[in-house]
């Protein structure tokens, strides 16, 4: 075994987005932008040498023949250990457990998230710190930095290591442990959670449907819900990974989880529905007949989450991207804890988290999670769910009604326009952008607006300073229509549109969300022009 020095260039394009980068899968094979953009990871965390790190991914198409490359160029480099899940694949909330329970120093996370995989589909590849949390700005800006001033790269001339079985091998001079992916996060799991009373709620009838979509949380699924849980067999849907997940999307939402749905709406549906994604970051609550949005999951979750034993003393605080509803705002006041509004990716509650200011996050987009790993965590909110069934012994209807009795009903939907041309997206916010000095106290579709903004955050732990993270129009009455630009997907621009009002009439919270929304949709459309920018009459997928 060799190490060979290959000579490079730069490569166009090799910006990490909000988690990582994310391109084509025939992007990400053609010549040295692969090892491109792991030298310049290597080189722009401060190099690797003597260092250990966790790598695995969801299991998509060229998931394998990326962690060979990986491995070869860290043991090329100098890196003393990597840990790798058998068989390559790891969540990513699993990933980020390895790094935080073996001290490593960061991971190597292979995964496009939610977006569709396979040749003709998408890639992705970021870098986690020692934390296990995403890499943060000022980090990822160094890897870019690196990408573009790169003049070679280093890789072993080697076979590729064997991931089928668990063992400690040599690559070189580094160690590659392959382990079992799914051990050490079940353990983890229950630590936190009351198995034996979520055992006997199963054992008492109650039923449950997971989806995982084809996609990495299958085995973890099947192993936590039917092996250790006890749930009948079949609990778990679609649980053996699949490369190209089906030739579906695996974003757990009513549209591209149909069969869930179907199941969930049923004439004899399960008590509990949920799904997971592509690397098992975000998730799906669904009640019989009843989808529950990722906002109000995460405001229950932040109320009831003393009912679980890792959060019987309550939290220090609770955070949320800014897209996600003002629900969980409530229920901090109402607590007298801490609230935060983050912008958009997971890295930003990193430092919150690491400073113990708070310990529940979310996402509008499924993603939730807590302080027991760094990054959102599908199967954690499931199983936080399902302590709250067997504690409470109320039905989701029940505990929605009580919510709501409580705190008022947040209204709340996504509007996405996937796919549109770049230029047309940045032209919308551009012309939206311009107007918002002036909007304020402005009647549009009968609502007043109260205040209208360009969202910056102040990073309350280190002072560091984001801007540019979304549009947001606030119309009295506690409503808001917020416009912002994806940056998780791999082709033209993704419009989302986050719509969101407050109803404390009692005789008000069983309307169609659609409904409900219908003057701040229209406002949104006649303040930002989408059709006439766009084109579309109608967003692509509606949550």
């Amino acid at each position: 075994m060799t190490i060979k020095t290959i000579a490079t260039t730069p490569i166009a394009g090799q910006n990490p987005g909000t988690s990582g980068l994310r391109k084509k899968t025939a992007v990400f094979q053609s010549p040295n932008f692969l090892e491109n953009y792991v030298q310049s990871i290597f080189d722009g965390i401060g190099g690797v040498e003597g260092k250990r790190f966790v790598i695995g991914g969801d299991g998509r198409f060229f998931n394998r023949q990326a962690i060979d490359v990986i491995l070869r160029m860290a043991a090329a480099n100098g890196v003393a250990e990597c840990i790798v899940g058998r068989d390559g694949l790891l969540s990513t909330p699993a990933a980020s457990h390895l790094i935080r329970l073996n001290k490593t120093d960061g991971g190597l996370i292979l995964s496009a998230s939610h977006n569709p995989g396979g040749p003709n589909a998408d890639f992705g590849l970021k870098f986690n710190g020692a934390n296990g949390g995403p890499a943060s700005e000022a980090v990822t800006a160094k890897i870019f930095d690196a990408s573009q001033n790169i003049q070679e790269y280093q890789i072993l001339d080697a076979a590729p290591v064997d991931l089928r079985l668990e063992r400690t091998t040599k690559l070189g001079d580094m160690s590659v442990k392959v382990i079992d992916p799914v051990a050490d996060y079940a353990a983890l799991m229950e630590s936190l959670f009351d198995f034996d009373a979520i055992r006997t709620l199963f054992q008492n009838g109650f039923r449950m449907s997971f989806d995982a979509m084809l996609a990495v949380t299958g085995p973890y699924a099947k192993e936590i819900f039917e092996n250790r849980l006890g749930a009948k067999h079949g609990t778990v849907i679609n649980g053996e990974p699949s490369h190209d997940f089906g030739g579906g999307h695996p974003d757990p939402n009513p549209i591209w989880a149909r069969e869930l749905m179907a199941i969930m709406h049923s004439d004899t549906p399960p008590d509990f529905g949920a799904a997971s994604d592509g690397d098992g970051d975000r998730n799906m609550i669904t009640g019989p007949r009843r989808y529950v949005s990722p906002s109000d999951s995460l405001a229950i979750l932040a109320d009831l989450a003393h009912l679980a034993p890792a959060y019987k003393d309550g939290l220090a605080g609770v955070a949320r991207s800014m897209p996600t509803s003002c629900a969980v705002d409530r229920v901090a006041a109402a607590k007298g804890i801490e609230g935060f509004e983050t912008p958009t990716g997971w890295k930003f509650f990193g430092n919150l988290l690491d400073a113990g200011r708070a310990t529940l996050c979310g996402e509008e987009s499924a993603g939730t999670g807590s302080d027991h790993v760094r990054e959102k965590d599908g199967l954690w909110a499931v199983l936080l769910w399902l302590n709250i069934f067997a504690v409470t012994g109320k039905s989701m209807d029940q505990i929605l009604a009580d919510h709501y009795a409580a705190y008022g009903r947040t209204y709340y939907s996504r509007h996405d326009y996937e796919a549109v041309e770049s230029d047309k997206a940045n032209a919308l916010m551009s012309a939206l952008r311009t107007k918002l000095p002036d909007l304020a106290g402005q009647v549009v579709n009968g609502l007043t607006i109260k205040a209208a903004d360009e969202f910056a955050y102040d990073d309350p732990v280190d002072g560091s300073r984001s801007e540019g993270q979304g549009l947001r129009i606030l119309f009295e009455g506690d409503a808001r229509a917020v416009f912002r630009l994806s940056g998780t997907g791999t082709e033209g621009a993704t419009l989302r549109v986050y719509l969101e009002k407050l109803e404390t009439a009692k005789n008000k919270f069983k309307a169609d969300p659609q409904k409900a929304l219908a003057n701040v949709i229209a406002a949104a459309e006649t303040l930002a022009g989408i059709k006439a920018h766009t084109g579309r009459s109608a967003p692509d997928v509606i949550t």
